[in-house]
């Protein structure tokens, strides 16, 4: 026990990875946080409320549930891998026996129901497919309204970016249905086990408190960022001559849209504006 909640340190979480005989695999973005003043920085970072309800993706060994735990929320936990799905109950049980748990044993992009309606995402995604699992949860649990996570930094700033940076695209402009998006912070590589080589960085957002559009809108929306951002250098009337047939120059011209301008300039609105073209 450490404080007022329970938390993993670095020897604890050794102890259970050799209990389980596990080490941690690239191919499931496995580092796992090892320092409990960053579990409290990303639960309060998070703004999590006692009572409320959490979905945290790819809980591993269980450092940022226990935190999550400790701040009175209950935890709905998707896990891939059956050794950490099997082992998480029962290390929460051991240092918090009162707390309020319920872990998933799937992979995070194919759950589309949950045992219980979550409010709020906090999770270390993994690295490797972050952007695909953030946006599938945000599709299918329109209940989260808002979250925290902790993903490689190139692709949090990413995320998060505002039409004309640098680091402006597809992720960002999806992610931009949704909701707003921020950067909340840098996270040191050496809170992980094992370092991983990249940065990581804390994104947060708050979803638009009204749809932004109908599903089919969505579905048109996203096809022209990909069609776009796939040809990010081109005109818009050259990249999404795709979608749109050889009369693209008319329909962007109908929707407002100069067919000169380049995906990085155009917002969201800006895509579901082409949508909506009859």
């Amino acid at each position: 026990m450490t404080g007022p909640g329970a938390y993993l340190g670095p020897a604890e979480i050794r102890d259970l990875a050799a209990l389980l005989d596990l080490s941690p695999t690239k191919k499931l973005g496995q580092n796992f946080v090892v320092d409990a003043n960053t579990v409290r920085k990303i639960v309060s970072v998070a703004g999590v409320l006692p009572g409320e309800t959490v979905l945290e993706v790819g809980p591993g060994l269980g450092s940022l549930t226990l935190g999550l735990l400790s701040a009175g929320a209950s935890v709905v936990a998707v896990e891939i891998d059956r050794r950490l799905a099997d082992q998480l109950p029962a290390t929460v049980l051991a240092l918090l026996p009162d707390a309020e748990l319920r872990v998933v044993h799937a992979d995070a992009m194919a759950v589309v129901e949950l045992p219980s309606v979550p409010r709020r995402l906090v999770a270390n995604l993994p690295y490797n497919i972050s952007v695909p699992v953030l946006l599938h949860l945000l599709e299918y649990f329109p209940s989260l309204q808002s979250g925290l996570v902790m993903v490689q930094a190139e692709v949090g700033q990413r995320i998060a970016a505002s039409p004309g940076s640098r680091v402006y695209g597809g992720p960002s402009v999806k992610a931009a249905w949704y909701g707003q998006w921020r950067t909340a912070g840098q996270v040191s590589r050496q809170v992980f086990w094992p370092v991983p080589n990249v940065d990581s960085i804390l994104v947060g957002f708050e979803r638009r408190a009204t749809p932004f559009g109908s599903e089919q809108e969505r579905k048109a929306t996203f096809a022209l960022v990909d069609a776009a951002f796939g040809q990010r250098r081109k005109m818009l009337r050259q990249s999404l001559a795709g979608v749109l047939g050889a009369g693209a120059a008319s329909v962007l011209e109908r929707a407002g849209i100069a067919s000169t301008r380049r995906a990085e300039e155009l917002s969201v609105d800006d895509f579901l504006a082409i949508a909506r073209v009859d």
